[in-house]
């Protein structure tokens, strides 16, 4: 099942997935796993907003989020047999989505390293965020251009609420690590907001 998001929602810089009606989702979780597809769509319009806001400021690129949106939402469908309720489902999805995404990272990493491997060039976007004078850079827009490991830890600590240990299991990286691109990130930010 895809469900367009629409091009216009502009997702909100928030915290940790949480929904005022998750205890309504209960029911919901038990309808969907049961095969109720109605009860799954309300669970996606109850989360999408957060879920692609989570996507976009981990990966910042707009079409890559919607990618991954639906991505973790097919990985939701799939796995809901297994959702025990020892968390909220807001909780739960939160963790699959940034689960998807670093999955996509990892991945999209083993292929450039192939790619470069068999002597083909290959673009990175790393690098660092291009200034233009006399524009000036919103939050958004100074997060989608963080290098990929700043960025992704810098949503994952600052904007999500994780410790550098849970981002060090999750991303797959030492504690020190996290922790320094964590300063990094904020370095390039307080840059590029300030010009």
């Amino acid at each position: 099942m895809v469900i367009p998001l629409g091009s216009n929602r502009r997702p909100a810089m928030a915290g940790p997935m949480t929904h005022h009606s998750d205890v309504d989702s209960a029911g919901l979780v038990d309808r969907a796993i049961a095969g109720d597809v109605d009860a799954f769509e309300a669970l996606y319009r109850q989360s999408v907003g957060r879920v692609h806001g989570l996507c976009l400021r981990m990966c910042g690129d707009r079409s890559l989020a919607e990618e991954l949106t639906q991505e973790a939402f097919v990985r939701a469908w799939q796995k809901l047999p297994s959702f025990r309720g020892d968390s909220a489902f807001s909780t739960w999805m939160h963790r699959l989505t940034v689960n998807v995404v670093l999955g996509h990272r990892r991945s999209a990493g083993r292929r450039q390293n192939r790619e470069t491997a068999a002597g083909e060039e290959w673009y990175s976007e790393g690098g660092a965020t291009q200034e233009r004078p006399g524009v000036s850079m919103d939050l958004e827009r100074a997060i989608a251009g963080l290098p990929k490991g700043a960025r992704t830890v810098f949503v994952l600590h600052d904007v999500e609420g994780y410790k550098h240990t849970e981002i060090a299991r999750v991303a797959g990286m030492a504690v020190g690590t996290s922790k320094a691109q964590l300063s990094r990130a904020r370095q390039l930010l307080r840059k590029a907001l300030a010009s």
